[in-house]
């Protein structure tokens, strides 16, 4: 049997090294804690996994699987959501835009003001704790956090570009652009090699990240699971 490549299980491989101290769980299945996000992932579709991950889920609750191989729902859970992703991994090389506005690393006292940004642009899940996952740089505008771009997923020889957004205000300036290209360069200097996920369905996204360079590699099913209800 092949080995998947952790690429493919981000999520588990994530939190099974770098992000072991964000996780709760075992050897089996783990999950984010509530306070940095949602997401939750398993060794294998083994019953035993299975049936792991679906332990860690408790009523009212919900977590995202995001993963190359199709989800399989363990016995206790249900789907509350589906959709198809893509992920995309960057080139060796890639150049960050000039702009006039400087780049800022964002830190614990910008943690308010990037929730408020990511929950008004929807770049995905964004917990309050999120931001402590990696490194966050922004934009400002007259003292407003214009736009923002980080690093979630990590393991490795591998980090994630997530949570690129632009508040309505600022967009059409090429934020998204620089920011993710100046993260992405960071993630390159320090070794690593720079992936992103983006919703298929999502072509302005593919489309800008495509044009820095960045190629599909797979896609990615992409499942919000919660307890089932008893009958």
């Amino acid at each position: 049997m092949t080995t998947p490549h952790p690429l493919d299980r981000p999520v588990w491989a994530s939190l099974t090294t770098h992000h072991e101290p964000f996780a709760a769980g075992g050897a089996l299945a783990r999950r984010y804690r509530a306070e940095y996000n949602v997401f939750a992932g398993q060794s294998d579709e083994s019953p035993e996994a299975l049936a792991a991950l679906a332990a860690l889920v408790g009523p009212g609750e919900q977590v995202c699987i995001a993963q190359a191989m199709p989800v399989v729902v363990p016995p206790g859970l249900t789907v509350h959501k589906s959709l198809q992703g893509v992920q995309l991994t960057a080139p060796a090389a890639l150049d960050v835009p000039d702009g006039v506005e400087p780049l800022v690393a964002l830190t614990e006292r910008d943690a308010p003001e990037m929730f408020a940004l990511a929950r008004l642009t929807e770049p995905g899940p964004f917990a309050s704790r999120t931001h402590a996952l990696g490194r966050f740089l922004g934009i400002r505008i007259d003292g407003r956090l214009a736009a923002m771009a980080g690093e979630r997923f990590r393991f490795p020889g591998y980090t994630e570009v997530s949570a690129v957004c632009t508040h309505p205000d600022f967009r059409g300036r090429g934020f998204a652009r620089r920011l993710t290209a100046a993260v992405t360069a960071a993630i390159h200097q320090r070794g690593e090699r720079a992936f992103l996920q983006a919703w298929k369905t999502n072509t302005p996204a593919i489309t800008l990240y495509q044009s820095l360079g960045f190629e599909i590699r797979a896609e990615m099913s992409v499942c919000v699971l919660v307890r089932a209800t008893p009958v």
